[in-house]
């Protein structure tokens, strides 16, 4: 039996977040209903099939290409190169790869592309699917960092809503800065300063960084009245993590005090238990702090965990 795979992508038109592509193999007598392209079905029909697909799937793989790289090679590039990842990443190796849209070059799988292949190719129907539920996650979780920009609702599309925000706050780190709506609106230090949003900007950097550390980031900026706020909660396996963020300019570095003193370190604790009261949290707690300096070339980020009240 000759074993092929379907390959889609999805995300070249957004202004922020990752391109994303998905190769999936399924069965020649797989018994899955209602796939279509993923742009055709509801939300709910998209997040239906895909534990469905998951489940019947002889393989799927994943190729994700990050706004930086996307800046770099342009989007075009970028979108081939995650196809090219997505079906390296699959757990066993196609005889035979069919793209939608055009064929792959430089790429060791035989490949043939199928322009419309998303309507007509079961495989690569469910690539669509699996590549979109993936990404809007993503960009879901993306939302609860960056809330401003409704990236949960848009996906990183240029909407009315995210333009205005882009107005406003200007772009954030994922966005891409290649992009003519996104590249005259890159927020500099001096604007940073004159609005205010040097603290703002110092938790959203705090919070990609701990994301990238594989924490869950689940909240921003909790107010907890008469406690004050905490700005960032989070989860690390079993616990709950909740992080104090310090943010300074490079040139008065001694702004930036590293440790939280017994009074701001009270209060976060009196915090965290009015909001364990008002969500009925019962998970093993912890306290970090994260210092941001910012600058021109990229920030200086270190976090410190564990910070316990004597």
């Amino acid at each position: 039996m000759e074993i092929i795979a379907g390959v889609d992508e999805v995300g070249r038109g957004p202004l922020a977040g990752p391109v994303l592509a998905a190769a999936v193999i399924l069965p020649d007598d797989h018994t899955i209903e209602g796939l279509r392209d993923s742009k055709k079905l509801s939300k709910l029909k998209r997040e239906k099939l895909f534990p469905i697909i998951q489940e019947q799937a002889l393989g799927i793989g994943i190729g994700l290409v990050d706004v930086k790289t996307i800046d770099e090679i342009n989007i075009r590039e970028a979108t081939l190169k995650a196809m090219q990842i997505a079906l390296g990443n699959l757990p066993i190796k196609p005889d035979k790869a069919l793209i939608d849209g055009h064929p792959l070059k430089n790429q060791i799988i035989p490949n043939e592309g199928i322009v419309g292949g998303d309507d007509l190719i079961d495989s690569i129907k469910a690539a669509s699917i699996i590549a979109k539920v993936t990404r809007d996650k993503m960009m879901a979780d993306y939302g609860r960092i960056f809330p401003e920009y409704g990236f949960e609702k848009n996906n990183g599309y240029g909407t009315e809503f995210h333009m205005k925000a882009l107005d406003e706050h200007r772009a954030t780190p994922i966005h891409r800065r290649s992009f003519k709506p996104v590249m005259h609106k890159m927020p500099t230090l001096t604007w940073l300063s004159e609005q205010k949003r040097v603290g703002w900007m110092g938790e959203k950097l705090a919070a990609l960084y701990l994301k990238g550390k594989g924490l869950e980031i689940l909240e921003m900026n909790r107010n907890c009245p008469p406690h004050g706020e905490i700005d960032i909660i989070a989860r690390n396996h079993g616990e709950i993590v909740f992080i104090e963020v310090k943010t300074a300019f490079k040139t008065n570095p001694d702004l930036l005090d590293e440790k939280v003193d017994h009074n701001k370190l009270k209060k976060i604790s009196h915090a965290i238990y009015q909001y364990q009261k008002e969500t009925e949290q019962i998970d093993d707690i912890r306290i970090d702090c994260v210092s941001v300096i910012l600058q021109k070339k990229k920030p200086i980020i270190k976090h410190f965990e564990g910070i316990r009240l004597e």
